[in-house]
């Protein structure tokens, strides 16, 4: 079995496994590559068919052709899609720099959807290769009742036992793409002729390297306009993936922050 099979058949058994133990269950869907590998994978798992809802944190700023890919894909996978609209920045922590307050709208979002929907699990497309405070997750992660994270204190994880036994009110966040790369990623999205959003192939020497809402999101310098480009410009670049958001670089601990209070 080569990498990608294992990474394959170990997030589908992930996928399933949540299912069967965390009810209600939902998909966060931002419709960036992760996200589009983790529904693929979903879709796999249940033979076509997902079982449980997807969900767009729906700031009203995503680009365009994120907008237009969700249209198309909601009709052609038949999927059962939530769209939550998030709260104005207004409603969000104001000691938080600017474009940190613009991406905690989806936090306060994910926790008013939650609490009228009462999930027990949220899938979502995080992998502990794109960002520091993310390689601290575990595959079930524990949220208390207010969607807080506590890095400190997780539960251990060995020989694939996870702990699905929550308190009332509480639920998890469930990570399948945990252990994949950013390179994984697009070595399946080029096997599996998965769609993903054309902001990621390069038109006039840029393209987005990773997809967030258009205000505070930017594109990198690149000529990757096909997939097996940007496999050959991730093999030799040292940039960071997260080098085109905007919120990253703020104050050194506001990610930090935002995965604290319950951001994605």
């Amino acid at each position: 079995m080569n990498r990608l099979d294992a990474l394959e058949s170990d997030s589908v058994f992930i996928i399933r496994e949540a299912f069967s133990r965390l009810k209600p269950l939902g998909m966060l869907w931002s419709l960036g590559k992760d996200s589009n590998v983790l529904l693929w994978l979903a879709r796999k798992a249940f033979f076509g068919h997902l079982p449980f809802p997807v969900i767009l944190l729906d700031t009203g700023n995503e680009f365009d052709e994120v907008y237009a890919f969700r249209d198309r894909y909601v009709r052609e996978w038949k999927l059962h899609y939530i769209n939550a609209t998030c709260p104005p920045i207004e409603e969000t922590d104001p000691s938080l720099p600017p474009m940190s307050r613009a991406a905690a709208r989806k936090t306060l979002g994910l926790k008013r959807l939650i609490a009228e929907r009462k999930f027990r699990g949220v899938l979502l497309g995080i992998r502990r290769d794109e960002q520091a405070v993310r390689s601290k997750e575990r595959v079930f992660s524990p949220r208390d009742a207010n969607g807080k994270w506590d890095f400190r204190h997780q539960p251990p994880e060995f020989w694939d036992q996870y702990k699905c036994e929550l308190p009332q009110g509480t639920h998890a966040r469930i990570h399948p793409l945990l252990a994949w790369t950013e390179l994984d990623v697009w070595r399946y999205i080029e096997r599996e002729g998965i769609p993903v959003v054309p902001l990621y192939f390069a038109r006039a020497g840029n393209r987005y390297r990773s997809l967030g809402e258009k205000d505070i999101t930017f594109p990198i310098a690149s000529q990757a306009s096909t997939i097996a480009e940007i496999i050959a410009e991730l093999s030799t670049t040292d940039e960071a993936e997260r080098a085109g958001r905007g919120m990253d670089h703020e104050r050194e601990d506001a990610f930090e922050s935002l995965r604290s209070a319950g951001y994605m």
